[in-house]
């Protein structure tokens, strides 16, 4: 399904760009400045990678000193991109593939801009459930009935009563999946069977 946008009617022109060899301190301090989520590694307008927030948080987990690390060391360097000529749609469909929220738009190894979700939502809002399907929401609730489902039911013969999420085998649905029978099925399908 094409909407008619092209990539490179809705891109951002103006994005945050580092060289390789700038510190892992210095590029979350220019995250902050900018109020970006991600970085844009380039030399010469060449794409040479592209650094996120979960890179910067892998890093602090992983490293004592940020001032010693720097982007190049960290950064994404098989990067997605995606041409000015595409359209949105495809554009959508290829971050929901690759799980990512940021499309470096390129033209011949150079970078020219930026496209991100919130691009793509600003000028067809319609395309929020593509979106949608692939954010992670779990509701707090959620997480307290799992974190109690998570001990062993005593006439299960030790098999585990709760798995963490996956497709309902009755129904086909994604939710938190409960063993009934040796089936693994959603809450919904798991009340009808009570």
């Amino acid at each position: 399904m094409k909407i008619g946008i092209k990539v490179g009617d809705i891109m951002t022109r103006i994005f945050a760009s580092i060289p390789a060899s700038m510190t892992v301190s210095e590029c979350s301090k220019e995250m902050m400045l900018k109020k970006v989520g991600s970085l844009i590694v380039s030399e010469n307008q060449n794409l040479k990678g592209i650094l996120t927030e979960g890179d910067i948080i892998k890093a602090i987990a992983k490293f004592k000193d940020l001032n010693k690390i720097k982007a190049a060391d960290i950064m994404t360097k098989k990067v997605i991109s995606i041409a000015p000529g595409e359209d949105v749609y495809n554009a959508l469909l290829k971050m929901k593939k690759y799980q990512i929220r940021w499309l470096p738009v390129v033209v011949k190894g150079k970078i020219i801009g930026l496209l991100t979700e919130k691009d793509i939502l600003v000028v067809e809002p319609s395309l929020f459930d593509i979106v949608a399907q692939h954010i992670p929401i779990r509701e707090e609730h959620k997480k307290i009935k799992a974190a109690e489902l998570r001990k062993k039911d005593p006439e299960s013969e030790g098999e585990e009563l709760w798995r963490e999420e996956g497709e309902c085998e009755k129904c086909g649905n994604f939710d938190v999946l409960y063993n009934i029978g040796g089936k693994l099925v959603c809450e919904e399908c798991k009340e009808e069977a009570d």
